[in-house]
């Protein structure tokens, strides 16, 4: 064969491959990318509730008792009786100590002439300020429920027994007209009425003699 006659079968037949080629391949497909799988949303758990802050401690006291019952008012008698009767200085030192003070009205209660006739025996005096006084860790009001309430105590819980700087057993309390005044030396409570004197103790009974046989 002729080199010029194959020259141009050979481009043809080329040119039939490549037509072949192009109509056996399918043209590209624009394919849209795959879906992102569906997010959950995880539901968040729901917050504690906030415990309320707790409220701040009373400030400590800065008074002592008998400056405290001067601040809480109603109690002129009640001090000057104690100036009278020589215990300030008792009353102001460290106790601790528990005062059931009775008010001006308290004092205005008792018969005439007897706060004057007080007054001026300085002995008779102190012993009754003395009887409304208890040393010791502090009585709070909850130790005499039927004081500190109109109501009387329930037998099952009955007030301590206590002995007053007198020396004799604190007697049954009136209501507290107002109850525990914080010091830095004991508590304060404040009622309506004088608390008698510490009566004098009776002398045992002498048992009885025995007839001879």
């Amino acid at each position: 064969m002729s080199p010029r006659r194959t020259a141009p079968a050979l481009i043809v037949a080329l040119a039939l491959a490549c037509t072949r080629a192009g109509e056996s391949t399918p043209p590209p497909v624009d394919v849209p990318p795959p879906e992102p799988p569906p997010v959950v949303a995880e539901l968040a758990p729901e917050p504690e509730p906030e415990a309320p802050p707790e409220p701040p401690p009373p400030p400590a006291p800065t008074l002592d008792l008998l400056a405290t019952a001067s601040e809480a008012g109603g109690l002129t008698t009640f001090l000057s009786a104690v100036d009278v009767a020589g215990l300030r200085e008792t009353l102001q030192g460290p106790g601790p100590f528990t005062i059931f003070a009775p008010s001006d009205e308290a004092f205005a209660a008792l018969p005439k002439g007897e706060l004057d006739r007080l007054l001026k025996n300085k002995k008779k005096l102190a012993a009754l300020l003395q009887h409304h006084v208890v040393a010791g860790p502090p009585l709070p009001a909850s130790a005499y429920p039927s004081a500190a309430a109109s109501e009387p105590a329930a037998p099952e819980t009955p007030a301590p027994t206590v002995t007053t700087l007198a020396g004799a057993p604190l007697p049954p309390l009136p209501p507290l007209a107002r109850a525990d005044l914080q010091t830095t030396n004991g508590v304060l409570h404040i009622i309506d009425v004088v608390l008698p004197a510490p009566g004098k103790a009776k002398p045992a009974a002498k048992p009885a003699e025995k007839p001879a046989p």
